[in-house]
Order: C-alpha cells, then structure tokens, then sequence
C-alpha cells in the first residue's frame, strides 16, 4: 500500500460474497467496513451500487469525515468488464450520492480482479489466480497489457471455484440419491441448508434452492470438510478443483517472454489455507514456467496503490 502521501483515499473490493472497504488517511487505515456481495450478476447494478455507497458512507462516518474531504474513491466491484459496465456503475454512485449531498471530487470503478493484481504485484508483471466464489486467470505483461483467462460465472464456468465446488457437491448428492454414483458423506450434511429439505423426498432439494435458501458456495466448506475427512466423492471434487485452477496462468503463459513467470494465488479461499490452496501450491509448484510468489499486499491495498496513482496523475 503507498503509505507516503498526504491523500484521503477510501478503496471498496466488491466480491462475489462479501464487499470490504477501507478509509485510509496519509498512509494509516482509519476505518474497515464489509457488507455482503455487491456483485453486479448477483444483485444488480442498482442494488450493488447502493451497498457500495452505504459501505462508503459507514466508513466517512466511522472516520468521523465529510465525504468532500475525499480526495479518491476506487471501487472494485466483482464480474465488471467493459469499460460501459464501468462507466454506467461509477454514473449510476455519483447520482446516488448526490441524492444523499454526496460529491465524490475522483471516482473510479473498475474489476475487483484488477484491484488484487495491483494489490499483489504493485504494478509490475505476474499473474494473479484468484479463487473465491468465482475463479480467475489475471496477469499484467509490460508495463501496461493485461491478460485474463476464466472469471466467465458460474452459469458458464468459474470451474475450481467455490461456487463450481458447491455445485459439484450437490450433483453429486443428486446422483447419488438417484443411484447413478458414490455414495458420499455430503448427502447428509445437505439438510444443514434448509430445514425444507427432506432426504425421503429428495425434490425438496430442488425447492430449496429454488427458493435460495442456500447458493451453491454455500455448499464448499461442507465438500471441503467432507474431503479432509475421506470421503472420496468430495476427494475427487477438489482434487479436480485444483487441476482446473491450474489451467489459468498456464493458459495465460505464452503472453509471456520470460521461462518463469511469478503467479500469486489469492481469495477467500487460498486464504483460509483449505485443501484446495494446499493442492493448488502443490500443481502450481511443480508446473516449470510457474513461479509461486506470495501477493506483496490485498486487493484494498491495490485500490489505494491506484488511488495514489489517480490523483498524482491529475495533479
């Protein structure tokens, strides 16, 4: 994080469960604050630009600040892309602010992907693999190219990913039940998600989810859980996790001149030290053109490091 400036910079990482910000005052964490998903697939534009507002504003106010003393906000928000997505996501806060007196003097929104590559490299060239409700490939080439693989959603792929994981689990339950595969310790675990939920008749499983009493990354730490203790369907589960993941910086290395290119892996996930993160280091450490590295600093960091950037560039 760039510590040596005078500026006030809030930075919001909006992932795919949880949104985080932080206020940061010449260089010193003021206020945290966290809500939950502000994913626009999940909860809509409308609805991802208000909790990110109202994390700003619970940061202003816990920092005890006017949000006019801002000098950037740098908002990260999860599954956002094209510049129009960006654009209409930063139009639609201002006008949402301004209904509440609210001024930003510099606001940018961008991916929360490219805020943890900030974050993890601080600018410089390597790839980032990053596993949380989604998954994704990012990598910075040069001074300026940057290169994705993955990150398409769960309705298309995200495969590794805790929703992929959650996913597989409950096809598994599913077939399973049917008598089409292994028995698995997960099946009795999956009435924890809904008290609707009646393994005798197992439609209801349907119902549940239907009715979102659960998401499928709900479902991952049970899979996990179920993994460590032996249970081969959930084994075999994460083991496959943990060879797609792979998948995205080798799919990403011919961008690359270098024999090794640094790779960092970051998420909840990878953070929590799961089985997965631990196959993961493990594929990743015997791939040759990989370099594991650990991230020089988080996605909040990385919305700083761009904020600092930001301001001095318009200055």
């Amino acid at each position: 994080m760039a510590l040596n400036n005078e500026y006030t910079i809030i930075g919001i990482d909006g992932g795919g469960t949880h949104t985080r910000g932080i206020l940061v005052r010449e260089g010193k964490i003021i206020s945290q604050a966290k809500s939950g998903t502000s994913r626009i697939g999940s909860v809509g534009v409308g609805e991802s630009c208000e909790r990110t507002l109202n994390v700003i504003m619970e940061l202003c106010n816990k920092a005890e600040i006017e949000t006019s003393e801002l000098d950037a906000v740098v908002v990260g928000l999860a599954g956002v892309w094209l510049e129009e997505e960006k654009k209409r996501s930063a139009q639609l806060l201002k006008t949402l602010g301004r209904a509440q007196g609210v001024k930003f003097n510099d606001l940018v929104v961008t991916s929360d992907a490219e805020l943890a590559l900030e974050g993890a490299f601080g600018g410089k060239e390597g790839i980032i693999t990053i596993v949380g409700t989604g998954s994704i490939g990012l990598g910075r080439v040069g001074k300026d190219k940057l290169v994705r693989c993955g990150g398409w959603g769960i309705e298309l792929d995200d495969e590794g990913s805790g929703a992929w994981i959650g996913r597989e689990g409950l096809t598994a339950v599913v077939r399973a039940l049917d008598g089409r595969g292994e028995a698995t310790k997960i099946t009795n675990r999956i009435k924890e998600f809904s008290p609707s939920i009646d393994l005798k008749e197992p439609r209801t499983i349907v119902k549940a989810y239907h009715d979102r009493s659960f998401e499928y990354h709900n479902l991952t730490p049970v899979v996990m859980e179920c993994a460590v203790e032996g249970d081969k369907v959930s084994l075999d589960i994460i083991q496959r996790a943990a060879k797609h993941l792979l998948e995205l910086p080798v799919a990403l290395l011919p961008e690359y001149k270098s024999k090794k290119v640094k790779v960092a892996m970051m998420g909840g996930i990878i953070e929590a030290n799961t089985l997965l993160a631990q196959l993961l280091t493990t594929e990743i450490n015997n791939y040759a053109g990989l370099e594991l590295v650990q991230p020089k600093g988080t996605a909040l960091d990385g919305a700083i490091d761009i904020g600092v950037k930001l301001i001095e560039d318009m200055e």
